[in-house]
């Protein structure tokens, strides 16, 4: 595990490398963030910004969702797999928000957790891109470069690397720093053949120095 000097240094290359440490997903609204990392549940952004502008065009209102008939909502998400699932989860949301939170993305992880098809990375994520709290998003890519580096020890159990996230990310660097991995992961430390050779984290990596 690392100390403080080194994770500082780590995050310290990664915001020189990735000054913008953006949410690759496209919207407007809260919600919509919110619906998107739904969509985005084995799917690639990309496919979901390609699909969300017609999607929210349909059903421009948060009472729109709530009014959607799931099968109408799946045609327009089906690109994204697990359509039916996904749909579902869109409309039962929008009820619910309207229903138990007065229409507003709730601001905190257990109330978060209580909308459906919300887990830990979405309530993270949102609690991080919204309301610029910490937010400790454990997806594949924060899973596997910090295991890389050595942050955490190698688990791919996501509860278990965000718990000990927690314990040596500054709470207000991390959201930023999960962004950050996922932009790192697409373009050096892919999941097969990672391109340490051009890592400029490689210093400071234990996989990347025990290749050497």
């Amino acid at each position: 595990m690392k100390n403080p000097v080194e994770v500082n240094a780590i995050i310290a290359e990664l915001e020189r490398l990735y000054p913008d440490a953006l949410c690759s997903l496209e919207y407007k609204k809260d919600y919509e963030l919110l619906f998107a990392v739904r969509l985005s549940a084995q799917c690639t952004d990309a496919r979901v910004n390609q699909v969300t502008p017609t999607l929210f065009a349909r059903f421009p209102t948060l009472e729109s969702f709530a009014q959607a008939d799931e099968e109408e909502v799946g045609q327009y998400v089906h690109s994204c797999g697990f359509w039916r699932a996904k749909a579902h989860d869109l409309v039962a949301s929008a009820q619910m928000l309207l229903r138990d939170f007065g229409g507003k993305v709730p601001d905190n992880m257990e109330d978060l957790l209580r909308l459906p098809g919300v887990g830990r990375k979405t309530a993270n994520l949102i609690l991080g891109d919204i309301y610029g709290k910490e937010g400790y998003v454990c997806d594949t890519h924060c899973i596997r470069i910090t295991g890389r580096l050595g942050l955490t020890d190698g688990s791919k159990d996501p509860l278990r690397v965000e718990k000990q996230l927690r314990t040596c990310l500054p709470p207000e660097k991390s959201s930023d720093f999960c962004h950050r991995m996922v932009l790192h992961g697409r373009a050096v430390c892919t999941a097969r053949n990672p391109h340490c050779d051009a890592c400029t984290l490689r210093p400071l990596c234990d996989t990347g120095r025990a290749a050497e």
